[in-house]
């Protein structure tokens, strides 16, 4: 009764996870001239067509920076010859703080163009090609290889039918939030600030009824509105969409903006002034003497104007972080954001005029927010100076100079909190408002949890700002977490387990350890150039909790889908799948979790018993650390009861 229960389960679970094995990419390879003549160069095209949220590796980065580099390979044969190199056309390129290094890849459609002389009139080319696609949705990496022919029999390319199942940038409404508070702290800067009284008193005091007025406050905060918006899609358009999304990584315009970021902070400091040209203010603010709507309109761009050598550090900031995306739609959103918050407060004061009252009277204090926004300034400068020292391994600022940086910082940001730090533009006073001790607690509390991370603490809330790990020169912290096995793991030499962990990289090494040792068997089908692996080990596994339980309780084995390693000939088979030779581990690997699990995605990670039967459903990528914990903690009590999926 329990093998038939066991049998139905099994099946259900399959045909559930049937829809699982996809495949979110098409490759149609096809000849230039398919009739070619001896002596003839042709190309072969090899044309990928991408499905939506997913992307292509390309072929000309660094293999070894980790991601799944895309190879082709051409059997060699006296009937044609290659020429040069095979060329990728126009892929992307983007900096990855994972891998600490540049990739390029395809959205939508890849093109690969190989040049070859035909050398015989019954000529044949055939060859394959190795590639891996990643969801944009969650992250999820899945290599396949492919094969082509042509000449002989067949002129057309074959290929595997395997597909998958489908995280970054953040949403549009992310970032109609975030510009949205960015356009809140402008208000509160000394250029802003005193403007709002006296711009809604003019609105007031120039019209007949209190209906014009709010109608007049209502143009001005529309065209405040207008004008921002505009001006975020002209950047995007010329900048965001292409030139930014290129040159995000590049040296030169990361440098760029680190000095433009050290500007704006010692301009908050009070060192100089960023001011536009007199003239040009003159000329708008004679515009909006005119009056009727078009002088409403130039009213609204010469507060603009005034207030630039304030706004402009805040709204260049938002603007920056946002079109590193390369979107026009992004960027327009962001100014939307940020003018909407910047408008809202004139016409609601106008509407609601008693407000006035309530609202602080301008001070000193303005002054302190224009010099916390350049502590602010002066630590977001570092991220972009971090990018272009990654990228092309300049050693200047490894991860403990950069969390010493920000502890300096931040420290200083909370001795000027608390009065012990004054600069040349601040106001004399022995009193400290409440609000800013609040401040200085937060401030002081967050640069005392940033020492820990001299000495290797992970500070995993910060992950997407710090340089990665491997940049760290010493790690005091780091621990050996052990593990269970029973003998030396084949491929251990070219094969390993982070965190310290030890287990296996062949399921039936892996298998026989588990049975000799009543453990259950944690599988992690995982690869090389899995981006949602390593971010499943850096901030799921490190967690003392999953440590402790995968290197007490279970065996582990390792199986990389993506490994090349080409085993020995009397290892091959055939797969029952798709019918090819399955030559290296990571293709035997791939081909097990296909028909085995009836899945293709990585990370995936089953759990068996002693009769390879599954002890609880498999998981796959999910940063949720306690419900990774009460998956291992089922899977264990169900071995120990004897129980099955």
């Amino acid at each position: 009764m329990k093998k038939a229960l066991v049998f139905v389960s099994f099946f259900l679970v399959l045909l559930s996870a049937s829809s699982q094995v996809l495949k979110p990419i098409e490759w149609k390879v096809e000849l230039s001239n398919e009739n070619p003549e001896v002596g003839d160069e042709i190309e072969i095209r090899f044309n990928a067509k991408i499905e939506k949220d997913w992307y292509l590796y390309s072929s000309d980065f660094d293999p070894d920076l980790g991601p799944l580099v895309t190879e082709f390979t051409f059997e060699e044969n006296d009937s044609y010859e290659l020429i040069g190199e095979i060329v990728p056309i126009d892929p992307k390129k983007k900096y990855d703080s994972l891998w600490e290094g540049e990739y390029t890849y395809f959205k939508k459609k890849g093109l690969f163009i190989q040049k070859v002389k035909v050398l015989k009139e019954n000529f044949k080319i055939t060859g394959g090609y190795f590639y891996q696609v990643c969801s944009d949705i969650d992250g999820k990496c899945i290599p396949f290889e492919d094969e082509f022919s042509f000449g002989g029999n067949s002129k057309k390319a074959d290929g595997l039918k395997k597909k998958t199942e489908p995280e970054e940038e953040g949403s549009l409404w992310s970032i109609l939030i975030t510009a949205f508070l960015a356009g809140l702290v402008a208000l509160l800067t000394p250029c802003v600030y005193p403007m709002i009284p006296i711009t809604v008193s003019i609105f007031l005091k120039q019209s007949k009824t209190k209906k014009e007025g709010v109608g007049k406050a209502l143009i001005y905060g529309l065209s405040i509105i207008v004008f921002f918006s505009l001006l975020g899609f002209l950047i995007s358009l010329i900048w965001g969409f292409t030139a930014l999304n290129e040159l995000s990584t590049h040296w030169l315009f990361n440098l760029i903006i680190f000095s433009v970021f050290i500007l704006f902070a010692l301009s908050f400091f009070g060192l100089f002034e960023i001011t536009l040209p007199s003239g040009l203010v003159t000329k708008i603010d004679r515009q909006a003497d005119k009056g009727g709507l078009i002088g409403i309109f130039f009213m609204a761009i010469t507060l603009v104007l005034v207030s630039f050598s304030c706004t402009f550090p805040i709204v260049g900031t938002a603007l920056i972080n946002t079109l590193s995306g390369g979107s026009i739609v992004e960027g327009t959103m962001a100014m939307f954001g940020f003018s909407l918050a910047f408008a809202i407060p004139f016409t609601g004061f106008a509407i609601f005029p008693t407000w006035l009252k309530s609202m602080p009277e301008s001070g000193g204090w303005l002054n302190s927010v224009k010099v916390v926004l350049g502590f602010l300034e002066l630590a977001l400068a570092l991220k972009f100076l971090s990018v272009a020292d990654l990228a092309y391994h300049w050693g200047i600022l490894d991860r403990e100079v950069f969390i010493a940086l920000w502890i300096a910082i931040f420290g200083l940001l909370g001795l000027y909190l608390i009065g012990k730090l004054k600069l040349k533009s601040d106001t004399d006073s022995d009193k400290i408002p409440v609000f800013r001790l609040i401040l200085a607690v937060i401030t002081f509390s967050f640069t005392i949890s940033l020492i820990p991370g001299l000495w290797g603490a992970p500070l995993k809330s910060l992950s997407g700002f710090l340089p990665p790990m491997a940049t760290h020169n010493f790690n005091l912290l780091q621990e050996e977490a052990g593990g269970n096995t029973c003998e030396e793991p084949k491929y251990d030499d070219i094969l390993e387990w982070p965190h310290g962990l030890q287990g296996y990289f062949n399921y039936e090494q892996a298998l026989a350890c588990a049975k000799d040792q009543n453990k259950p068997l944690f599988i992690d089908f995982t690869g090389h150039g899995c981006v949602n692996c390593r971010e499943m080990e850096q901030r799921v596994w490190s967690d003392p909790a999953v440590l402790k339980r995968l290197s007490e309780d279970f065996v582990l084995v390792a199986l990389y889908v993506d490994d090349r390693t080409k085993l020995p000939e009397s290892e091959w088979y055939t797969s029952s799948y798709d019918g090819k030779t399955k030559k290296t581990i990571g293709q035997q690997n791939a081909d097990f979790q296909i028909n085995r699990f009836n899945n293709n995605a990585q990370p995936f990670y089953v759990i068996l018993n002693d009769d390879e039967e599954m002890l609880i459903a498999p998981r796959a990528y999910n940063l949720d650390v306690s419900a990774f914990v009460d998956f291992l903690d089922k899977a264990l009590e169900n071995h120990r009861n004897d129980a099955v999926l």
